[in-house]
C-alpha cells in the first residue's frame, strides 16, 4: 500500500488513486483555492502552516512527512556545506551530487515511501536546495510568462495574457527571502535593508525585481518576467499577430538602412522583445554594443558585446551607470549601439551618439504614444544636467531619432504594434511627426474575444524611402500600400 492510501486510512477516508502534487494556477477569482492532492503538494502546505497548524503528530501524518523534508535538508547541507556556493563546481554536477546525496539521506530515514513519492520527495528538496523552492514548477512551465509573489503566502502568474493565482506558497518571510537572495547573489548584486530594492536577473535572462521591508509593508515583493528559452523571431511575432509581414518587411528595410530606432511603449508590453527581434536584422558584419540595467537582450549575431550596469557596493561606492557605459562605448568602435531601455540622463549621450555618426542605433522608452515617447526623451535629456534650451533639446531629438514604434498591450492581453512614426524635423518649436502604419481595430473583437485590428499603412510616402534608395535597399511592392499620389508603397 502506497504512502497515499495510508495517509487516506488514518484520516479515515478511502483510499484511492494519487493524484499529482504538482502547482495548479487557478482564476484569481476562485480563492481559496481547494488544497491540491499529492505528497509534494501537502508537504508545501504543512511547511507554510507552522507547527502550530499541523496539529498534533500522528504515524504517517503530513506533519512527519514535513519533519522528513527539513531533517533531509538539514543533513543535506551537513554533507555538501560550502560546495552548494563553489562556483567551480559545474551545475550538472552539482545537481547530480545533491541527487545522490539526497537518496542517500532518505534511504537512511527509512521512512516508508512509495517510488513515486520519493521521487517527487526528492524533486522538491532538489528545488528547494538549488532551485527556486516553490517557483521552481512555475519557472518551469513554458506557458508562464511573468510569476507575482506578492508575500510569502500569495503568488500569481501571467499565462495567456491573463493574471491568474496559484497554489504555491513559501512556508515563511524567512523562506521567501532565502529565495530572493540566492536570485541576487548570482549576478552580484545584494538586498537587505540598507539596499532593499533590486534589479536582477535569472541565468537565462529572464528579468527580476525584488523589494523588501520596510519598503514592501505587507512581505517581501519578487516580480519575475520570463524569456522564452528560444528567443523570439519575427516570424514568431508575426504568428503572434503582434505586427503584419508588411510591416516587418518595413522594419527590417528601417534597421538595415541604419536608420535610429526608438521602441517606445508601457510596461510589459513587449518592448524588449520587439527591440530583439529588431537588433536580429543588424547585418553580422557589424560591431554591436548592448548596454542594460540587467542584461536581457539575445543577440544572436557574433561580434556582439554586452555591458551591464552596476550598482553601489556595501560601501556605497563603484556605481556604473548607464550613462558612464554609453560614454565608454563610444571608444569602442561601435557600428550599432543597443541601449536596453533609456531611462536617465544617458538619454542625452544617446542622442549625441547618434548625431555624431553612430547611425542605427536602437533602444526603447516608457511612453504611451509617439508623441509622449518625444517629449520623455526631452525630460530625460534634462535629467542630464545639462542647462540646455529646450528648444536645443527637441532640435536634438528631431535631428537623432528616425523613426519611432509603438507597442501595446490591448485590453485581450495581447501585445501589438499600434503605430510606427517617422520623426520629420522641426516645425517652428515643435517636433513633427508622420504616422506610416497606425492600428485598425475597426474589425471589433473576434469570437474567441480576441482583437482582430491590425496595423495597417496610412497611404503617406514616409521621407526615408529615399534614404533606403540610397543604400540599395528596397522593400517588396505593396508594403506601403497606395499614397496619396495614388502609387504603390516601396522603392521610389
Amino acid at each position: 500500500m502506497s504512502l497515499t492510501e495510508r495517509m487516506a486510512l488514518v484520516r479515515g477516508e478511502q483510499p484511492g488513486p494519487a493524484t499529482d502534487g504538482d502547482v495548479r494556477v487557478l482564476p484569481a477569482q476562485d480563492r481559496p483555492a481547494p488544497p491540491p492532492a499529492g505528497l509534494a503538494a501537502r508537504v508545501s502546505r504543512a511547511a507554510a502552516a507552522g507547527p502550530a497548524a499541523a496539529g498534533p503528530a500522528r504515524p504517517g501524518g503530513v506533519d512527519t512527512l514535513t519533519q522528513l523534508k527539513d531533517r533531509a535538508s538539514r543533513a543535506l547541507f551537513e554533507r555538501l556545506g560550502s560546495k552548494l556556493a563553489d562556483a567551480d563546481i559545474a551545475d550538472e554536477q552539482l545537481h547530480a551530487m545533491v541527487r545522490a546525496d539526497l537518496r542517500r539521506v532518505i534511504a537512511f530515514e527509512q521512512t516508508p515511501l512509495s517510488d513515486e513519492d520519493r521521487q517527487r520527495l526528492i524533486r522538491e528538496l532538489t528545488d528547494e536546495v538549488l532551485g527556486y523552492g516553490p517557483l521552481q514548477p512555475l519557472l518551469d512551465d513554458p506557458s508562464v510568462t511573468e510569476v507575482m509573489v506578492n508575500g510569502p503566502e500569495t503568488v500569481y502568474v501571467e499565462q495567456g495574457g491573463r493574471i491568474l493565482r496559484t497554489t504555491a506558497r513559501f512556508a515563511s518571510e524567512e523562506h521567501l527571502r532565502r529565495v530572493i537572495e540566492r536570485i541576487v547573489s548570482r549576478v552580484g548584486r545584494r538586498i537587505d535593508e540598507s539596499s532593499p530594492l533590486v534589479d536582477a536577473r535569472l541565468p537565462d535572462g529572464s528579468r527580476v525585481n525584488a523589494i523588501i521591508p520596510p519598503l514592501a509593508f505587507s512581505g517581501s515583493s519578487l516580480t519575475i518576467r520570463k524569456f522564452a528559452r528560444q528567443p523570439l523571431q519575427i516570424a514568431d511575432l508575426i504568428g503572434y499577430g503582434t505586427l503584419t509581414a508588411e510591416l516587418a518587411e518595413l522594419l527590417r528595410g528601417c534597421v538595415q538602412a541604419r536608420l535610429n530606432v526608438i521602441v517606445s511603449g508601457g510596461t510589459g508590453t513587449g518592448k524588449t522583445t520587439l527591440l530583439n527581434v529588431l537588433s536580429s536584422f543588424i547585418p553580422e558584419t557589424e560591431r554591436i554594443i548592448t548596454i542594460e540595467d540587467a542584461v536581457e537582450l539575445q543577440l544572436q549575431q557574433e561580434h556582439v558585446v554586452r555591458l551591464e550596469s552596476r550598482p553601489v557596493n556595501i560601501e556605497g561606492k563603484g556605481a556604473i551607470s548607464i550613462r558612464d557605459l554609453v560614454r565608454n562605448s563610444l571608444r569602442m568602435r561601435p557600428d550599432r549601439i543597443v541601449v536596453g531601455e533609456v531611462r536617465g540622463g544617458e538619454s542625452l549621450d544617446m542622442l549625441q551618439a547618434m548625431n555624431t555618426g553612430h547611425d542605427g542605433s536602437l533602444s526603447t522608452v516608457h511612453a504611451n504614444s509617439p508623441r509622449d515617447a518625444v517629449a520623455r526623451l526631452e525630460t530625460l535629456v534634462l535629467m542630464a544636467g545639462m542647462d540646455l534650451p529646450l528648444r536645443a533639446v527637441r532640435e536634438q531629438v528631431a535631428s537623432a531619432v528616425d523613426l519611432i514604434v509603438q507597442v501595446s498591450r490591448l485590453r485581450d492581453g495581447s501585445r501589438r504594434v499600434t503605430r510606427v512614426t517617422e520623426v520629420l524635423g522641426m516645425e517652428g518649436d515643435t517636433v513633427t511627426l508622420q504616422d506610416v502604419f497606425v492600428f485598425d481595430q475597426a474589425a471589433g473583437l473576434g469570437a474567441d474575444g480576441r482583437v482582430s485590428g491590425q496595423a495597417v499603412p496610412t497611404g503617406v510616402r514616409p521621407h526615408f524611402l529615399d534614404r533606403l534608395a540610397d543604400q540599395g535597399i528596397s522593400l517588396p511592392p505593396g508594403v506601403l500600400g497606395p499614397d496619396r499620389s495614388g502609387r504603390t508603397g516601396g522603392r521610389h
